[in-house]
């Protein structure tokens, strides 16, 4: 078992916006919390103003930030390519779980549905 979480973005956008389910699971977490790069895209498309956005570089600074390379790339467009008929995995999502198994992290989502190539956590069933 891995002591590394890689944190999806519907788990920080609840967080976020005060879910108090999302808040109670990330404040108890005791492993390494991790982000990809992708869920940094994703959390500045969308910002609606400078506030926001100051609030967000703040919190995502508590992560460890995971890149991108070659590795990851190639296995993220594998996946895409596998489980886009089947699942509907969008290329966002594939680069996100081929960041959890190059790098070792347990993916925690509230999306099982676009993960199916990985044993993901779903800390909590979404409103």
């Amino acid at each position: 078992m891995t002591d590394r979480l890689l944190l999806d973005t519907d788990v920080l956008i609840d967080y976020l916006r005060g879910n108090d389910n999302a808040i109670r699971f990330l404040e108890n977490l005791q492993e390494r919390l991790c982000v990809s790069v992708i869920t940094f895209a994703e959390l500045y498309a969308g910002i609606r103003n400078k506030k926001e956005q100051r609030v967000i570089e703040k919190f995502l600074a508590a992560f460890d930030v995971l890149a991108i390379d070659q590795v990851i790339a190639i296995k993220g467009g594998l996946f895409r390519k596998e489980y886009m008929p089947s699942h509907g995995v969008g290329l966002a999502d594939a680069l996100i779980a081929a960041t959890a198994e190059i790098c070792k992290a347990r993916l925690v989502t509230l999306n099982q549905r676009h993960f199916p190539m990985l044993d993901v956590i779903v800390p909590y069933k979404s409103n």
